[in-house]
């Protein structure tokens, strides 16, 4: 086994490696939101906003980990396409060693089947060659969102049929209404909570 290849297993593994961290991150992101609700039910509006700077925290840990793993997948693909270019390259050449010396013979079957064999690995290196740009080009457009914590609060309190108002100081529980300010940026809040 080549060089070349060992690299590959090992670059695999640690895509694997990483995946499954990331599937760990999610697990907690998941248990830290169910302890933003229960903290929330419970009225204790500071212990959820520390919940919530952990799921975001983990939410990050996540998707950076889901990035790296694509990042070292797209690297493992390219060397893939290396190894195999590589052995195409090899079988190619004992093909035009067998047509210099068909060709000398002048021999039309022996031509016939030679360039049937260079067909065949022409064929071979086009399929690698688009599979390597279909994983290049997916390995590459991964995006990460910016959440914030009040986001997330919100989100949780809105699932849990909480009022936010709960955490906002006495005065600002005297108003009787939102201002046009506050009712445009709760429009917006509802519009990216439904989309």
């Amino acid at each position: 086994m080549s060089g070349l290849e060992n690299s590959l297993i090992q670059l695999k593994v640690t895509a694997k490696e990483l995946t499954r961290k990331a599937a760990k991150a999610a697990k907690e992101e998941t248990a830290e939101k169910a302890k933003i609700k229960k903290a929330m039910m419970q009225g204790n509006n500071d212990i959820a906003k520390l919940y919530a700077d952990n799921a975001i925290r983990k939410q990050k840990e996540r998707l950076q980990l889901l990035q790296l793993a694509s990042k070292i997948d797209a690297v493992a693909s390219r060397i893939q396409t290396a190894v195999t270019m590589r052995r195409v390259a090899g079988d190619m050449a004992k093909v035009v060693k067998k047509m210099e010396v068909t060709a000398g013979r002048f021999n039309p079957e022996n031509i016939s089947k030679v360039m049937e064999q260079f067909e065949m690995h022409q064929e071979e290196l086009d399929v690698t060659m688009r599979v390597y740009e279909n994983t290049t080009s997916s390995a590459t457009a991964v995006s990460t969102p910016q959440e914030d914590v009040d986001r997330l609060l919100s989100q949780v309190a809105d699932e849990a049929g909480l009022e936010m108002h709960q955490a906002l100081p006495t005065a600002a529980k005297a108003k009787i209404g939102p201002t046009e300010q506050e009712e445009n940026g709760l429009n917006e809040r509802l519009r990216a909570l439904r989309g």
